[in-house]
């Protein structure tokens, strides 16, 4: 067995991702030994609304750019084709623009290629990586995303001339069930670590399992990039890992190094 594999090992691991999205992060914490608690704070809703999206996809050639900032928004656009009996093909009349690898991945399985995928992986180097292809004033950028999104991409393209055509596909609701177990876990320390993959993650599990829980010192916050790391400070949590690379792989990376530093020391930096 090799030490890799065991890099984890005895470590209690929450994981608030949405359940159907959860696996790739289960699955990497498991194979290095850790006990994985599954604690999704979040479920996708596709929005039921779907006029807005069907006109564009039906007037796809107006716009210039396509541009897809999760892999909920791939999957849920893909599911709305398949009602429409469109195929996936559809989305590559125009540039593809994906903020990150597992969303680019997403849109290679339906078949689809993106023209753009920036090496950090925000919404801010989207625009960078669009900005690089050439300018956009006076060019129509359709973007689909989650209700709740932030702003920073469609200002950045506005602010250099772009119409941006805004469609909220899907929202991210709060899973159901309560976290009053979970909560006592956390605040006896007998969790090593919580994972956060998105804002909306914090934002969830906190009002799962109260304030208190969520923002006491016997566990790791361990987040996937900047933005998420924003989020949990602003409601008082002490993110003690940041993934470098704001992918998957990247925050088990973080992880790992995190345990590695403080092995023989206390249970946590936080």
């Amino acid at each position: 067995m090799s030490r890799e594999s065991q890099s984890l090992a005895g470590r209690r691991i929450v994981v608030t991702r949405a359940r159907e999205q959860a696996g790739d992060l289960v699955a990497a914490l498991t194979a290095r030994g850790a006990q994985v608690i599954s604690a999704p704070a979040i479920r996708i809703e596709p929005l039921s609304d779907t006029d807005a999206l069907r006109a564009a996809i039906a007037n796809l050639a107006q716009y210039q750019w396509l541009v897809f900032t999760s892999q909920n928004t791939v999957r849920v656009v893909n599911e709305r084709l398949v009602e429409w009996n469109l195929p996936a093909s559809t989305l590559a009349r125009v540039p593809i623009a994906a903020i990150g690898p597992a969303t680019a991945q997403a849109l290679e399985q339906h078949g689809v290629r993106a023209a753009v995928m920036p090496d950090r992986f925000i919404a801010e180097a989207v625009v960078e990586a669009i900005l690089e292809r050439g300018p956009v004033a006076g060019q129509r950028i359709l973007l689909p995303r989650a209700l709740e999104a932030r702003d920073t991409l469609p200002e950045g393209l506005r602010a250099r001339g772009a119409t941006v055509d805004v469609i909220p596909v899907y929202r991210a609701v709060r899973e159901s069930g309560d976290g009053v177990k979970l909560a006592a876990e956390l605040l006896a320390g007998k969790v090593d670590a919580v994972t956060f993959t998105a804002s909306s993650t914090v934002r969830h599990f906190a009002d799962q399992v109260g304030h208190e829980a969520a923002t006491c010192d016997r566990f790791a916050t361990a987040v996937i990039g900047p933005v998420t790391a924003a989020t949990a400070r602003s409601l008082g949590m002490t993110v003690v890992v940041e993934a470098e690379e704001y992918t998957v792989p990247g925050l088990v990376r973080a992880l790992v190094e995190h345990f590695r530093r403080q092995a023989g020391g206390g249970k946590h930096d936080a």
